[in-house]
């Protein structure tokens, strides 16, 4: 087992297909110990080149509600009115703080991102 840094895409690519050949490979075994440290350095390959940015705070409170079954009647009870909420989804109002605070509680969206500019 000769693993070597990931510096490059071809570096990356052969790593990804190396661990596609081992990944049932048994915890405690070459190939498992292998497999755990292939993967940490794509991890950490993929960290670096490719990251994710955070989501859009509008988004993030579409894609809880959805999650949560909420209509926006339901934020309006953690916002404000309804005529609130809809300018919120539709990006025409700001967050407040105090309704930052309220969606982190209620909703569990990190306030990373609620506070960000949209």
């Amino acid at each position: 087992m000769k693993i070597t840094p990931i510096r490059n895409e071809q570096d990356y690519q052969d790593a990804l297909e190396r661990l596609e050949d081992i990944f049932d490979a048994k915890k405690g075994t070459e190939e498992g110990d292998e497999l755990e440290i292939r993967s940490i350095l794509i991890e950490q390959y993929e960290s670096e080149n490719f990251p994710i940015g955070m989501p859009d705070p509008i988004e993030a409170i579409k894609f809880r509600m959805e999650q949560m079954g909420l209509k926006q009647r339901d934020l309006a009870e953690i916002v404000g009115f309804e005529s609130r909420v809809s300018e919120i989804l539709n990006k025409k109002r700001k967050l407040t703080l105090d309704m930052i605070r309220k969606l982190n509680i209620k909703l569990h969206i990190p306030t990373e991102v609620l506070v960000q500019e949209y």
